[in-house]
């Protein structure tokens, strides 16, 4: 049996295709997990993707990782800039954990600038569009393996 990766994806990603895609790309969530799952099984991994568009479903989520010592691949999309519950939850985790992002935020709004989650993370991917997921998968599976 292959060890489990979470990859959890905070507000709006449920929208991927569709919002912005000029900043987002073209990409659908129903693909994105799919490109997910596939680059798990690749190194050995079973990803679990998950989104929602809620605070506290999310954080439930980070317990469940770190009650069972999984390692997460984390967009926290808007809850990246501010969320401190987030951001303490993701600090009771002992696996890895890699933040990922599709854009730059770095080259964005300045109020995307800040991320309150990268102080607590293994690594941050930011950038690549989906490849930031390929990438953090694949670096998972380096940690881990």
């Amino acid at each position: 049996m292959s060890s489990i990766v979470l990859v959890l994806n905070g507000p709006n990603l449920n929208r991927l295709g569709t919002r912005e895609p000029e900043i987002y790309g073209s990409t659908t969530f129903a693909q994105l997990t799919d490109l997910c799952v596939a680059q798990g099984l690749a190194h050995g991994l079973q990803a679990d993707v998950r989104q929602t568009n809620d605070e506290a479903e999310l954080i439930g989520w980070l317990h469940e990782a770190a009650d069972k010592n999984l390692p997460v691949v984390l967009n926290p999309a808007a809850f990246t800039h501010y969320s401190y519950a987030v951001r303490d939850a993701c600090a009771m985790l002992t696996a890895p954990l890699i933040e990922v992002h599709l854009s730059n935020p770095a080259s964005r709004e300045e109020f995307r600038h800040n991320s309150v989650i990268s102080g607590v993370a293994t690594g941050t991917i930011a950038g690549f569009g989906v490849d930031s997921y390929r990438m953090a998968i694949e670096q998972i599976a380096r940690i881990t393996g």
